[in-house]
């Protein structure tokens, strides 16, 4: 006679509480990493383009042409779950405006008056601020993280004051500190997003409910402001911002963040204003220096401290 044990389901609260398997923490870190550079590119073109299209109107045709690019692949699933989205609509309106809407006025807000590398270095405060969420989400960070997260901090700091742990900051800069806690929000939101829903459905979505936010700001400065001349030098900058940073970052992020958490994939992000920094040296041409250099390394070492399992 065999004598078997009964096996009971796993309660949903305990089952929320484990970690995602090692291949898809995998692939979540990865995910994360490609959101991360693309992004860094983006306050490069948006800098390069700050005196030649207001923010506004910057922002809204980067949304238009996201959605363009978007809309083959999300269009279907976006038809199949109009009911299920209409029931979630206050979520998802919410994430449009921390994540598409207000986020992305302030930064090319910012660009106006700070430089692409003070951009990308202060966006690294959001990781801080998404560890702050998820600590007060209950989530565990633990002494590893916590250690690698203190030691970019530390980075980023010396990075932004040349050496320095007392930074001086501008206008634009402060402009960046409220687009960061404007993108940990969107994070943090991520997180309580309902399974069910699709990830394309949801990305196109916010995209289209941010757009429509920021239509009437769109007209207002357009009435005011006038229109941007259709030339390279402005088409391909929005061309870059809408495909590739807005439509295949943010879908690499949500994704990065439903498979490994805010709080990891904040860690990671830590590697944005070392590849902004890069970039910035390459095609706008500002200095790094030995300060610079050092920062990198404190940056990269809190970047796999914290991100290790």
């Amino acid at each position: 006679m065999t004598l078997t044990t009964a096996r009971h389901p796993t309660p949903p609260e305990e089952a929320t509480r484990r970690p995602a398997p090692a291949r898809g923490a995998g692939l979540g870190v990865l995910l994360a990493l490609l959101a991360t550079v693309v992004w860094s590119g983006s306050f490069v073109a948006t800098r390069d383009m700050a005196d030649t299209v207001p923010p506004v109107q910057a922002v809204f045709w980067r949304w238009t042409i996201a959605l363009l690019a978007v809309a083959p692949l999300a269009a279907r699933p976006f038809w199949r779950q109009r009911a299920l989205l209409r029931r979630h609509l206050g979520f998802t309106a919410l994430a449009s405006l921390f994540g598409v809407a207000l986020y992305n006025t302030l930064v090319h807000q910012a660009g106006l008056t700070t430089s692409a590398t003070n951009m990308g270095m202060i966006m690294a405060a959001s990781p801080v601020i998404m560890a702050a969420y998820a600590r007060l989400g209950g989530e565990r960070l633990g002494a590893r993280r916590l250690l690698g997260l203190a030691t970019a901090v530390l980075g980023v700091l010396l990075l932004v004051g040349k050496g320095s742990l007392a930074p001086d900051l501008s206008v634009g800069d402060l402009w960046m500190f409220a687009a960061a806690l404007s993108f940990a929000s969107y994070s943090a939101l991520l997180k309580r997003r309902p399974p069910e829903i699709d990830g394309l459905a949801f990305l196109f979505t916010t995209f289209v409910l941010g757009a429509l936010m920021l239509a009437p700001a769109y007209a207002v400065s357009l009435a005011v402001q006038g229109g941007f001349p259709a030339t390279p030098g402005t088409v391909g900058p929005l061309l870059y911002l809408g495909v590739f940073s807005s439509a295949v970052a943010f879908f690499s992020w949500n994704k990065a963040v439903s498979l490994v958490g805010a709080a990891r994939a904040g860690v990671v992000y830590y590697l944005q204003p070392v590849c902004v920094a890069l970039l910035s040296y390459v095609l706008l041409g500002e200095e790094l220096g030995l300060a610079g250099g050092a920062s990198m390394a404190l940056i990269l070492g809190g970047v796999a401290l914290g991100s290790a399992r």
